[in-house]
């Protein structure tokens, strides 16, 4: 009876119904697990997302490398590099409009003309300048009151112009505002002085300009100037 038994519990444990029922499972489960691994282990995983990001730092290297290649090989010589300032006026030209002589006349060359609106000059900073002597002999600096006259002189090349009605014997140097000095200018520097007309009030002969000097592109002094002409 126990034999009997025995194989009858077998026998029920291979039966179709429990068969199919286990064989049912996998077909169930096993399609979706492996979509899940495929789709969310990629997207999910560190190391996965640091693979894909090496992708591109490596072919923007190759495409910087491949216009690398396209520059020329030689390199410009310094002397070369650099164009010199474009002659608009001068110095023969600027001494036939302002009155100063040496060792006064602080404007070397105009670069930049409207006439009766504005003008950019350059005066060239050297050693030999009569003033670096006194100011200061162990540390070359330009005087603050010489770079306001020089780009006064500069709106005087501005002012003394049949546009605006300036004369050379009766033009002055009126007033200053707001100057302020925001670095050095040294012996070897050019300083690019520009002077724009704002205002201009002919009946009492009184002008506003506003300046600024520049050094290698930075500003070194700005302000405002008063110019005064006069019929007599």
């Amino acid at each position: 009876m126990a034999a009997s038994a025995f194989s009858n519990s077998l026998l029920l444990s291979a039966s179709p119904s429990s068969h199919s029922s286990l064989s049912h499972r996998p077909c169930s489960i096993l399609p979706p697990q492996r979509s899940q691994i495929s789709l969310g282990g990629f997207r999910s995983h560190p190391r996965a997302t640091q693979l894909k990001k090496k992708k591109n730092p490596s072919l923007f290297t190759t495409h910087c490398s491949l216009d690398a290649a396209k520059e020329p090989k030689e390199d410009t010589p310094i002397e070369s590099r650099f164009p010199a300032f474009p002659t608009v006026m001068d110095i023969n030209q600027i001494r036939e409009i302002l009155p100063h002589r040496f060792p006064f006349l602080l404007v070397d060359r105009v670069i930049e003309y409207n006439p009766g609106v504005s003008a950019v000059a350059i005066k060239n900073v050297t050693i030999n300048d009569n003033f670096f002597p006194g100011h200061f002999p162990e540390r070359p600096i330009m005087p603050g009151v010489l770079m306001v006259e020089a780009m006064a002189q500069v709106g005087g090349l501005v002012m003394l112009q049949p546009e605006v009605g300036g004369s050379r014997e009766n033009f002055f140097f009126a007033g200053i505002d707001k100057v302020r000095f925001r670095k050095p200018v040294i012996a070897g520097d050019t300083l690019v002085m520009r002077m724009t007309l704002i205002k201009l009030q002919k009946r009492f002969g009184i002008a506003k300009m506003e300046g600024k000097a520049y050094v290698g592109g930075e500003v070194v002094c700005e302000g405002e100037f008063l110019m005064a002409t006069g019929s007599g």
